[in-house]
């Protein structure tokens, strides 16, 4: 992909500065930078604070926590909360209600006891701390044992130093509105098998651990299983929005497992996890297009499952149901003449080719493999505002949010835009959302050449209905798809990446450019034979490059 206008995604993240290391010496006086407020006045000449009615008003520290603040800090919030004084621990925070309330709950509804708390050296404002206690229910205790930390910030308007609240801070797992609560579970354990009937933990596939707590929460109540004891992590309103589960921490007495059957494959699964494990931030789906079985999922970091629930701009990849929606309005033919110019201005914007390239005289298909921006943003003109939505839930059944795969997922957003943001969408810019789930999903529908709701579970098991689309391509454009995404494959951005693989296969690259990123996130999507593949790489660059060789490989395992 080439400069185009970077996607803007909202992001919410303190970040404080770094100060040195810690010191042992309080330090007090002058020496550091600071800056004035101004009551509706203004500096006097010699540096002093003035304002309007004459009186002097207190200038507000602005650098960062020193060492020694950092030390003081950190010492007494750990002080208090392991004594139990939690009003004097919540009050060395940024946000005492939020943190009052998380501990004493901790105490209270988490049952855990004998705390004991060891802050560690300091880098900068991040403080690390070690974390011990006993977790107690009725008759039944166990050691609980695990790392944190909290960062020191100053407040913008009293310049005091304090703990940047946030629960985590109490666990790492813990999100905001999240509680830590013991007792008899309410969600029987489960035991997942993969499509043989082989068992899968987290232990042998460290990526499954958000996909195994999404199973238990749904089928945990129906495999017949009977629930334990447990320290778990009880999501709130916030975490629920993102598709997060409940977590178990720590298990006082055994439930008995009911058993879930997915329709995981061990080989793919092993597989997908030896390759994410070598490229950062990577993630990847392994779809069977046939049936929407879902054969493998994988991300490098196993906290948040973007495979499932990311929710990215996909870049390039959306030029497969971009095309799509150009042969089906005849405005593009695999083998016609296209336009691929330089720039293309439309809405206001001037859309670019990666190093301004131009195809001169060349056909759509040329256009397609080698990933021309302005042969799409040049249709923009000829197609309404809801054209490419419709396209998208019509043929593809994405950006419904009627998906039912087993567990939490997120299935797409394509939403009607106009003018400039409309033409970036065609793109796989805009306002377009995707993760490799979905775009796996788009390589398995033009495969097959009709939607099938990807599963992690089949739906007899709950009498779920899965998503259908409403229509499906014709053949004439199904078969230009086709050709488009083979050519790829073949001869275009895909190419070294899917050597060796065809004849039966077909594939796209994207990239999408994030703001505050220096490089954009590759894509890449591709079928083979019964196979269908999508993986990302965030920050890594050009698709063909970072997720290509990931997607590839797991298509070329799957024979």
């Amino acid at each position: 992909m080439g400069k185009r206008r970077r996607v803007e995604e909202q992001r919410s993240k303190r970040r404080p500065a770094v100060a040195g290391g810690m010191i042992a010496v309080v330090v007090a006086g002058a020496g550091f930078g600071v800056y004035a407020l101004y009551g509706g006045g203004a500096a006097a000449d010699d540096g002093s604070a003035a304002a309007a009615n004459g009186r002097q008003v207190p200038r507000v520290r602005a650098d960062p926590p020193s060492a020694a603040e950092v030390k003081a800090v950190t010492g007494r919030f750990l002080t208090a909360w392991q004594g139990g004084k939690v009003a004097q621990a919540a009050a060395a925070t940024d946000d005492p209600a939020a943190a009052a309330a998380l501990l004493a709950g901790y105490g209270k509804d988490a049952h855990v006891s004998g705390v004991a708390l060891g802050a560690g050296e300091a880098k900068g404002a991040r403080v690390p701390f070690s974390v011990k206690g006993t977790v107690t229910y009725k008759d039944v205790s166990k050691p609980l044992s695990y790392a944190s930390a909290l960062t020191v910030v100053r407040d913008p308007k009293n310049g005091k130093a304090q703990v940047d609240w946030h629960a985590s801070v109490v666990h790492p797992d813990l999100q905001d509105g999240d509680r830590l609560v013991t007792g008899a579970s309410g969600t029987p354990p489960v035991k997942a098998v993969d499509r043989d009937g082989g068992e899968l933990t987290t232990a042998k596939y460290p990526s499954l651990a958000p996909v195994l707590d999404g199973l238990r929460e749904k089928y945990g109540k129906k495999a017949g299983g009977k629930a334990g004891v447990e320290l778990q992590v009880v999501r709130g309103k916030a975490a629920k929005a993102k598709k997060a589960s409940d977590k178990t921490l720590l298990e006082l007495s055994k439930g008995t497992p009911g058993t879930v059957k997915t329709t995981l494959s061990a080989a793919l699964q092993a597989a997908a996890e030896q390759q994410v494990a070598k490229t950062a931030k990577s993630s990847v789906v392994v779809l069977r297009p046939s049936t929407g079985e879902i054969l493998a999922v994988a991300n490098a970091g196993h906290g948040f499952n973007t495979a499932f629930n990311g929710s990215l701009a996909p870049g390039s990849t959306m030029k497969v149901v971009t095309s799509s929606l150009l042969i089906e309005k005849d405005l593009a033919s695999a083998d016609k003449t296209h336009p691929c110019p330089k720039t293309f201005t439309y809405g206001g914007w001037k859309f670019h080719n990666d190093d301004d390239f131009e195809i001169t005289g060349g056909t759509f298909k040329a256009s397609f493999a080698r990933s021309c921006n302005t042969a799409f943003i040049s249709q923009a003109p000829e197609l309404d505002d809801d054209s490419l939505t419709k396209q998208a839930q019509q043929v593809f059944g994405l950006s419904m949010n009627n998906w039912a795969i087993g567990v939490p997922s997120f299935d797409g957003s394509v939403p009607v835009q106009s003018k400039a943001q409309m033409a970036a969408s065609l793109i796989g810019q805009g306002g377009v959302r995707m993760n490799p789930l979905n775009m796996a999903s788009v390589a398995a529908t033009v495969k097959s050449g009709s939607f099938h709701q990807p599963y992690l579970v089949a739906p007899s098991v709950d009498d779920r209905t899965l998503a259908k689309a409403s229509r499906t391509m014709s053949a004439a454009t199904l078969s230009q798809l086709r050709e488009l995404m083979n050519y790829t494959a073949a001869a275009g951005t895909a190419a070294e990446a899917m050597s060796g693989l065809g004849p039966d296969y077909g594939a796209k690259t994207g990239s999408a450019e994030v703001d505050n990123q220096d490089k954009p996130n590759g894509w890449f999507t591709a079928y083979r034979g019964d196979l269908a593949a999508a993986g990302v790489v965030q920050a890594g660059g050009h698709g063909g490059d970072t997720a290509g060789p990931i997607v590839a490989s797991l298509l070329r395992l799957g024979g």
